[in-house]
């Protein structure tokens, strides 16, 4: 992927080692996985049990990023693909208002409770920002087989701006009604898959838009699709299940299967149309 004279408005507020560690063993990771289940829709007993094998996370505590250090390009990276996410969204809102970014490393408080690169990157609706413990993408790609390419990396940050996305055009809103009058805990779950893939297809739809928008300093390269959809289908709640030693329970989905989610991130990025991404009724 080529990034590297991608537009940057540094719009990220850096956090990383300032601390906010959170337990991750024992109570703390039970407690990361009911965060994780009431605040970011993951099944409890999947979040417990991949928060175990990632082990609770424990980057070492960083000082700020020096130029030149690993950590400084991580950061520039973060903030070139999501200037540029967030100009393919402003192309299709008038009045877009794009997220906060928060870097972190260990734990840190949101406004939706605290946060723990255990959960993986998430976008908090409380207050509009999507956090990142950029030490997550290397136990993804350690212990979960995700890809290290780094479009798979920014597929998942434009995962987590389409989020904020579905909360500006209150489908994040609607599906929590929906839920509230669900009659099973699977039905409630159904809605948060379509949410998640929605989410999925948006990120398709920012890679399709991605080198117009920039006169083509940020672009896909031969062979990035296909690294995406590697960590597509390592995320995949069936896979995600399978590799925590439980059996495959799809009324426990709340992500989608590997199989969904490499359709609508495919789906997004062939057909370029955030409309194309009904994933509710489509």
């Amino acid at each position: 992927m080529r990034w590297e004279k991608g537009r940057r408005d540094g719009n990220i507020e850096d956090r990383r080692g300032m601390g906010g560690t959170v337990a991750g063993g024992g109570i703390g990771v039970a407690v990361i996985a009911l965060i994780a289940y009431y605040v970011f829709g993951v099944d409890p007993q999947t979040a417990q049990q991949v928060a175990s094998q990632i082990g609770g996370t424990t980057s070492s505590s960083q000082g700020e990023a020096e130029v030149g250090t690993p950590e400084d390009r991580a950061g520039q990276f973060v903030d070139v693909v999501g200037t540029n996410v967030n100009d393919v969204w402003e192309q299709y809102f008038d009045g877009y208002r794009k997220p906060e970014i928060v870097l972190y490393s260990q734990g840190t408080q949101t406004a939706c409770g605290a946060g723990q690169a255990a959960m993986g990157p998430f976008y908090c609706p409380g207050d509009s920002t999507v956090y990142l413990d950029l030490s997550f993408w290397e136990e993804m790609e350690t212990r979960l087989g995700a890809s290290g390419a780094d479009f798979a990396r920014a597929y998942v940050i434009a995962h987590e701006i389409g989020h904020h996305v579905q909360s500006l055009t209150g489908a994040m809103q609607k599906v929590r009604q929906a839920q509230q009058g669900a009659r099973t805990e699977a039905e409630s779950n159904g809605y948060l898959v379509s949410l998640e893939l929605q989410a999925d297809c948006y990120a398709g739809v920012w890679a399709a838009h991605a080198s117009a928008v920039s006169g083509g300093a940020v672009a896909l390269e031969p062979g990035d699709m296909e690294e995406g959809l590697k960590t597509a289908q390592a995320i995949g709640d069936d896979t995600l299940q399978r590799n925590a030693g439980r059996r495959v329970s799809p009324e426990a989905f709340t992500h989608g299967s590997s199989e969904q989610r490499m359709k609508w991130l495919k789906h997004g990025y062939e057909t370029g149309d955030p409309n194309a991404c009904d994933t509710f009724g489509g």
